[in-house]
């Protein structure tokens, strides 16, 4: 339930605090008083879009704080998941408009279309909008849905769950249909890239180590003198004449006359032990030297196996990568790739099991709804009927015509479409094609009245708070009453506020409240009065076109008054 509404630059509005309680309120004033904007600003609590031109001349922004209490699990989880707290068990939810617009539930900004999902669970604006929307089909196939009730609310939603699975896997499916032969082709790539490589049958870093060998078989001859001057000059030329020093002789020549020097000093001692361990040295070097010039013998035809190992490396490095390890690497890829690629076909199985058995959810539903919606059709009708002829329209005939979509849509399998005739003889049609303004506003009151006798699916289920402006649009007289007497009877079950032009209508209100401008042309807080006893029978008279102060218009008004006061006990 909405407590307190206070609006700021918005429109002749200045600033204003509207205090508000259950039952009916009715809101009246001066034409271009501001009532309008009391309606704007609720409707901008309620995620309506914004629209600049609404924010005071003069300011940079409007402002639109309301205050809700006894709030619905639905609204209370959705305040939860964006993270909103309440206030002392209020929610507070706040508008701005201009500069730097943004939407604050329970203290945290969201974006419009969650402040719109909220919103419309706080609060239902019933103006000239909705008088066009209820002329669309996607309305009418959800005030018919509201008055099939839970049952069918609880299968809709199981149906829409079913339906946007089915939608998903459906659009996999066929995305993975499409791409068959993209992926066959792939598979043929990757097979042959990896039989290839399993032909040659690389290991890592070959390339790197016959690049090596081949350098080491090439340089054989140099390799060899090398090593043989390095030989000669370890132990000496055999073939030389006379004595040709050798390293391993002359270290030997050293260690013998150190030896020799350490017998007689004992600082000799450490350099003989050093020689001893360089002779030793000398000797392994000159040995290993001699083993590796014997191995130096060239092998053409190892070269040549090489050169054509090589080569063969060569041709897989061109194509998969600059070296055997980064081909290695793209055969693991490769495998892992193709296994995801072979798996679709497996995908390709479960999904058209899936799709196979979410049709079925979904037709059984969509037969339960269709069920459903035929039953509440005729019986919503009627009732909606009765409610019309009481109010000055006692030939108007409705009817909810189901026609079956080709394929199941997000609400079912129904086309729904709500027929109208306001004269006998006439032939029903389209309800935003036939019906005129005046009219539309009285279905739209019917609606809700026969909605609102079902706590289930009635207002109080929905939005806690309903706001009509210019229900009464083309009305008067004995209808203005009958519409008072549905909305006081709407407002047993819901927050009603109601702005109204119409004394009749205004006499069954439980709180009247009048917008009036100060001097200077704006509305602020003393603009919003509630009226009672003589204040509101002095309202009465004005709305009912006469002399506020003369004693038969304030007679009039009190008759109006008593009337209605007798009617709401008979309710």
């Amino acid at each position: 339930m909405l407590t307190e509404l206070h609006i700021a630059g918005l429109g002749v509005i200045s600033e204003a605090l509207l205090d508000l309680h259950p039952g009916l309120t009715v809101v009246s004033g001066e034409t271009g008083a501001g009532k309008t904007m009391v309606v704007t600003g609720l409707g901008l609590v309620a995620g309506a879009k914004a629209d600049a031109r609404v924010v005071r001349s003069g300011v940079t922004r409007a402002l639109v704080e309301a205050r809700f209490t006894g709030l619905t699990a639905e609204v209370l989880h959705a305040v939860d998941a964006v993270g909103g707290d309440l206030d002392d068990e209020e929610l507070i939810v706040v508008r701005q408009v201009g500069q730097r617009g943004r939407t604050l539930v329970g203290g945290v900004q969201v974006p419009a279309g969650i402040a719109a999902e909220i919103g419309a669970a706080l609060v239902s604006i019933h103006g000239q909008s909705e008088q066009v929307r209820l002329g669309t089909t996607e309305r009418q196939r959800e005030v018919l849905d509201l008055a099939a009730g839970a049952e069918l609310a609880t299968v809709l939603a199981r149906y829409r769950t079913a339906y946007a699975s089915r939608r998903a896997a459906q659009q996999e499916l066929s995305g993975l249909i499409a791409e068959s032969q993209a992926r066959a082709r792939e598979v043929d790539l990757l097979t042959h890239g990896l039989d290839e490589i399993a032909s040659v049958d690389p290991r890592p870093g070959e390339d790197g180590d016959l690049a090596a060998e081949a350098h080491r078989l090439q340089s054989v001859d140099d390799l060899r003198l090398a090593a043989g001057r390095a030989s000669v000059a370890l132990w000496g030329d055999d073939d030389a004449t006379g004595d040709t020093p050798s390293a391993v002789g002359l270290v030997a020549t050293a260690r013998k006359a150190l030896e020799q020097a350490a017998d007689g000093d004992s600082l000799a001692v450490p350099l003989a032990e050093r020689a001893r361990d360089l002779a030793a040295l000398t000797a392994d070097l000159a040995a290993e030297v001699a083993s590796y010039l014997a191995d130096l013998d060239a092998d053409p035809v190892r070269l040549e196996w090489i050169a054509g190992r090589r080569a063969q490396l060569q041709g897989l490095t061109r194509k998969y990568g600059t070296t055997v390890d980064e081909v290695l690497d793209w055969a693991g890829s490769a495998v892992g790739r193709l296994t995801e690629l072979q798996g679709s076909d497996d995908r390709i199985g479960e999904l058209r099991a899936e799709v196979a058995r979410l049709t079925e959810a979904v037709d059984a539903d969509a037969a339960v709804m269709t069920r459903l919606r035929t039953t509440a059709a005729t019986t919503f009708a009627r009732q909606v009927q009765q409610e019309l002829a009481a109010l000055a329209m006692p030939h108007a005939r409705l009817r909810f015509v189901l026609t079956p979509l080709a394929e199941p849509g997000p609400h079912g399998r129904d086309a729904v479409s709500l027929l109208f005739a306001a004269n006998p003889g006439a032939e029903p049609g389209t309800l935003g094609r036939i019906a005129s303004g005046g009219e539309l506003s009285r279905i739209r009151l019917a609606l809700e009245v026969v909605l609102a006798s079902d706590a289930e699916s009635g207002p109080a289920a929905g939005s806690p708070t309903v706001v009509f402006d210019e229900v009464d649009a083309g009305i008067g007289g004995s209808v203005a009453l009958e519409v008072g007497r549905r909305l006081a009877r709407l407002a047993r079950t819901a927050q009603v506020v109601v702005v109204t032009h119409l004394a009749q209508v205004a006499a069954y209100a439980d709180r009247h409240v009048v917008v009036a401008k100060t001097d200077d042309g704006t509305v602020t807080t003393s603009g919003l009065v509630e009226v009672a006893g003589a204040r509101r029978l002095a309202e009465l008279a004005r709305m009912m076109g006469g002399l506020g102060g003369t004693d038969s218009s304030l007679a009039h008004a009190d008759e109006l008054v008593a009337q209605a006061a007798l009617d709401k006990e008979n309710m």
